[in-house]
Order: structure tokens, then sequence, then C-alpha cells
């Protein structure tokens, strides 16, 4: 689990592409201070595992799932890349829940000043608009966002100078695409929800899916 308050921002040195597949090796300082193997680092908000590091770098795999859903296919050497380190208990939890499981890209449409604030329009597929809420918590590229307002296929959101100074978004470009993680507690809601309207809840064992496998 994440927060969405981004550490550090590295820096792509290269990607290995294989098979729908990439290796990616990425430059940082903060968020290999107690790294080990196996360790999860989000990386644009998609959470990959430390396969390797030394030398103030670290290397991890993207599977296929994770190229179909992330724009981690589309970085090239030199991007920036937002990392955040797991959560641990007792952390504070300044931004929102993050699981590091993206939900799909939305791309940049518009950036533009509003007093100290930069305000960034994004466009999103329906099946994210319709967890995005205003003054609701959204992911974008690992950052922990509050939604500004939405329309039927854009959402808007102000960024604070605080986090555009140390976020990979000061990089950001109109026609970039970029990593979007939904609400999770809104999911689960939605998916409860839809159980309760599909078939009343039994409450104990399910003895009949025991018995059809083998277990009663």
């Amino acid at each position: 689990m994440f927060t969405g308050l981004i550490e550090e921002v590295g820096v792509v040195r290269r990607i290995d592409h294989t098979h729908h597949s990439a290796q990616i090796r990425i430059a940082a300082d903060r968020v290999l201070d107690d790294v080990k193997l196996g360790d999860s680092i989000a990386v644009n908000g998609a959470c990959l595992t430390v396969v390797s590091f030394a030398g103030g770098e670290f290397v991890a795999d993207a599977v296929p799932e994770t190229m179909r859903r992330t724009n981690l296919g589309r970085l090239q050497s030199g991007a920036r890349v937002n990392l955040e380190r797991a959560l641990r208990l007792g952390d504070r939890l300044g931004g929102h829940i993050v699981s590091g499981h993206v939900d799909g890209v939305g791309v940049v449409r518009d950036i533009t000043r509003e007093g100290i604030a930069t305000v960034f329009t994004i466009e999103a597929p329906a099946d994210v608009m319709r967890y995005v809420v205003e003054k609701g918590s959204i992911c974008v590229d690992g950052v922990s966002l509050t939604v500004m307002d939405t329309r039927e296929t854009t959402f808007r959101l102000s960024i604070i100078p605080h986090t555009g100074e140390h976020t990979a978004l000061q990089y950001a470009r109109v026609g970039q695409w970029v990593n979007l993680e939904c609400d999770l507690l809104a999911k689960y809601v939605e998916k409860m929800l839809a159980g309760r309207e599909a078939a009343p809840v039994r409450p104990g064992l399910d003895l009949e899916f025991l018995q059809r496998h083998g277990f009663a």
C-alpha cells in the first residue's frame, strides 16, 4: 500500500523490452536508503518489485498486464518518474489509500495557471470517470490529488506549488499519458452494492460451495 505522497523524482536510465514485458532501470536516491530485494516501489503509481539494485539505481520488471494498464511502456531513457516506497505501519497517511494498481491511463488535455496553482485538465476513459467525484481523491502518476471538478469525460486538478516542484508533474505536457488509480474504497462499495442487488446475503459458510468443491 502507498499514500500517493511522492518521496523523490527518479530518472529512467534504461528500458529493455521483451515479449510485451519490460525491465526498467531507474536512478534514485532516497527510496534506496533501506531497499531490499523484493521491496515494492511505486513508479508513476504502478507498484513494481525491486529485482536488483546497486550504485544508486534499481531494476524492476514490468509484466504484460502492467504494460497494458500503464504508461510505463511509453517511457524512454531520461524520463522523470515519481517514486514512493511502500507504506509502513505507523506512518502518517497524508495522502489517501493507494494500492499501486493502476486502473487505466488518461491524457493531459490542458495545463493553465490560476493564481499560485497549476490546473490540469485530464481526459479519462468511462470506466475510470465513473469513480471520479468532485472533491474526491484520485492518484495521477502516483500523486495523491483532490479532484477540483468533473465533466462527462474530463476532470480538473489544482496543483499547489509544492506538489508541482517535488513531483514529475512539473515536466508534464499537453498530450502526455498519465497513470490513473481510482479511490479503492469507491470500487469496493460499488462491488458490494452490486452483489447485494444481485442476490441476498447469506450469513455463515456457503455449504453449497464447499460441498461442490469437496470440502464438506
